[in-house]
């Protein structure tokens, strides 16, 4: 079991090398550190305990000082333990290198708090109709519908009701990591996770699917963008240039081209300036 902490940055898209839209979650996950590890001797259960972001100093109790300084770091503000976590010692840091792209993951987190809500918004339950009688005070259409039989005498555990909405736990399963950048501290995730934007977010393994996917082959729009600039510049010269080609090799041939017709530019300029002067001392 792997896993790693980092906060919720936003989502945005990328394509792929077959012309696909992917919707991403980048997740900037900077360097955890290992503050505690857990042994089944001494614990009961196997687990790593990661820690990421410093507290403000204000927020630092004096039984934290101590704490954190086993692992030979300052109390951190976001603290979580991975089970079935090992091979990790305390102190040491970890990035996303963690994960590698095609691996699948499960990512957990506090989703968006919604406040009170009624039932359909809650429970997605239907609308009462809105004609016939219905809609008016003794029959709003969104009212909750019925919360049991006349004869239990009671309201049973589990009705749908209104209530407060959002702000627990949820877990995705099995997410695809697209792209995982340790120099900028990104991991990129297939599709959504909980939580708002800047919300704490945990990464592990999955749960339920062990088997890594192929990697997913992304393009790099900017590189594209340059490459069908010069494709349509190499037209003017009648160069036969391939998109596959690598983007230095297509700048390279493109500039021996542009390079090759200013010099044949220049000569002729330069045959017609002797030959003018050739003339001007003939007349002579």
């Amino acid at each position: 079991m792997k896993g790693i902490l980092g906060r919720k940055v936003g989502m945005t898209q990328l394509f792929t090398s077959e012309g696909k839209l992917i919707p991403v979650t980048i997740v900037e996950v900077k360097p955890n550190v290992v503050t505690n590890v857990l042994t089944l001797e001494k614990n009961g259960y196997i687990a790593t305990q990661l820690s990421l972001e410093d507290k403000k100093k204000s927020q630092i109790k004096k039984p934290e000082i101590n704490y954190f300084k086993k692992a030979n770091t300052t109390p951190k503000r976001f603290v979580k333990e991975i089970r079935n976590m090992s091979g990790f010692g305390l102190g040491e840091t970890l990035d996303a290198s963690v994960f590698d792209s095609g691996d699948v993951v499960d990512v957990t987190a506090i989703s968006k708090g919604k406040g009170f809500a009624g039932a359909i918004k809650r429970w997605n339950q239907h609308i009462g109709p809105k004609s016939h009688g219905g809609g008016g005070g003794s029959q709003p259409i969104r009212q909750t519908g019925s919360i049991g039989d006349i004869s239990g005498n009671r309201v049973w555990k589990g009705m749908t009701m209104p209530g407060h909405l959002g702000s627990e736990q949820v877990t995705i399963q099995n997410l695809e990591v697209v792209k995982s950048d340790a120099e900028n501290n990104l991991l990129l995730v297939k599709g959504s996770v909980p939580g708002a934007k800047g919300a704490f977010i945990v990464i592990k393994n999955a749960k339920k699917s062990i088997q890594k996917k192929e990697e997913i082959k992304l393009v790099n729009l900017k590189e594209a963008l340059a490459k069908n600039e010069i494709f349509e510049q190499a037209k003017k010269y009648n160069l036969e240039l391939n998109m596959e080609m690598p983007l230095k090799e297509m700048k390279a041939t493109l500039k021996e081209a542009i390079a090759k017709e200013a010099a044949a530019a220049a000569a002729k300029e330069e045959a017609a300036q002797e030959q003018e002067n050739s003339k001007e001392e003939g007349d002579k």
